[in-house]
């Protein structure tokens, strides 16, 4: 009952926050739940980062899959410091990441905290909620420096 009660929650915040993948999400979590196929939410919380992983970097990748993107841009790219940039960028995102899956795997308590300040950014800050691993990478090196200038 409880879980179902958060989903509706989340359903209305996300039609109030006018975020259609929030309000998405728990519509298709209750219906699972109302449907009795709870048996597959352990399914999905175990393989739906790495789905939803794999669809945003095929939507990433179209560009080159449809020829939008030629050999020659890609070696445009990093011609300016934009490109080199971009480049540390994507290292940077792709280690917090890593640092996010190995937070989450020790402390998964802070996927609470995670969600939260996920909606409250969709909400107040016009944010889009595609990053749980970015989000816990950051919560990674926050705790880390609090660590590091509180000394525990």
């Amino acid at each position: 009952m409880y879980g179902e009660v958060v989903l509706v929650t989340l359903i209305i915040i996300g039609l109030i926050g006018r975020s259609s993948i929030i309000t998405t999400a728990a519509c298709v979590l209750l219906i699972i739940k109302l449907t009795h196929l709870d048996r597959y939410l352990p399914t999905i919380e175990r393989r739906g980062i790495e789905l939803g992983l794999l669809f945003l970097t095929l939507a990433v990748l179209v560009p080159f899959a449809s020829g939008r993107i030629q050999p020659k841009d890609i070696l445009a790219a990093f011609t300016g410091w934009t490109g080199w940039v971009a480049l540390a960028g994507g290292a940077i995102g792709a280690y917090l990441n890593s640092r996010g899956l190995d937070t989450l795997k020790v402390d998964p308590q802070l996927i609470v905290g995670i969600v939260v300040g996920s909606i409250v950014g969709v909400i107040f800050l016009r944010g889009i909620p595609v990053g749980p691993l970015m989000a816990a990478g950051l919560t990674a090196v926050l705790i880390k420096l609090v660590q590091l200038f509180v000394g525990k």
